[in-house]
């Protein structure tokens, strides 16, 4: 089941990734909530914040081996008698985030962003950003409530 996710999420990156570079491009951004809240195209060759900022290269090696490591710990987590679904739940979201902007990063040298929360002058994002995110949060969560002995 964590692979169909992670396939289910590199898809519904790819295809708003594909909407935003055909429809959004064009205009440059679209108000929702003006002031507020827009969808607004960028184009990052940064990691997380525009760290690393034109060093795709760097960028795609770190993120190829970060991958494979998680795939190993979701091989691992996969293998156990009682596998706990949130851990495989929180692997399949990173790692689905992580392929997402790895693909982007190798057809475009850089990633499409953009979801743009001008309220409070945030960094403008994508959808893979937000399950890399929410995975990291989750598996924090069961690192801090899961006994030493039980992980991985």
């Amino acid at each position: 089941m964590p692979i169909v996710i992670i396939f289910v999420l590199i898809a519904l990156d790819q295809i708003s990734k594909y909407l935003v570079l055909n429809w959004l491009k064009p205009i440059g951004t679209l108000p929702l909530i003006d002031g507020i809240f827009h969808l607004t195209y960028a184009e990052n060759t940064g990691a997380a914040f525009s760290i690393f900022t034109d060093m795709q290269l760097f960028l795609k090696i770190i993120t190829s081996i970060f991958i494979g490591l998680l795939l190993f710990l979701l091989y691992l987590e996969m293998r156990k008698k009682h596998a706990d679904p949130l851990t495989l739940f929180s692997l399949s979201l990173i790692i689905g985030g992580a392929i997402g902007n790895l693909i982007d990063r190798f057809r475009f040298n850089f990633v499409v962003d953009f979801f743009d929360f001008r309220l409070i002058d945030f960094a403008i994002f994508n959808l893979a950003d937000s399950f890399i995110v929410i995975g990291t949060i989750l598996l924090v969560f069961v690192i801090i409530t899961t006994p030493e002995e039980d992980w991985f």
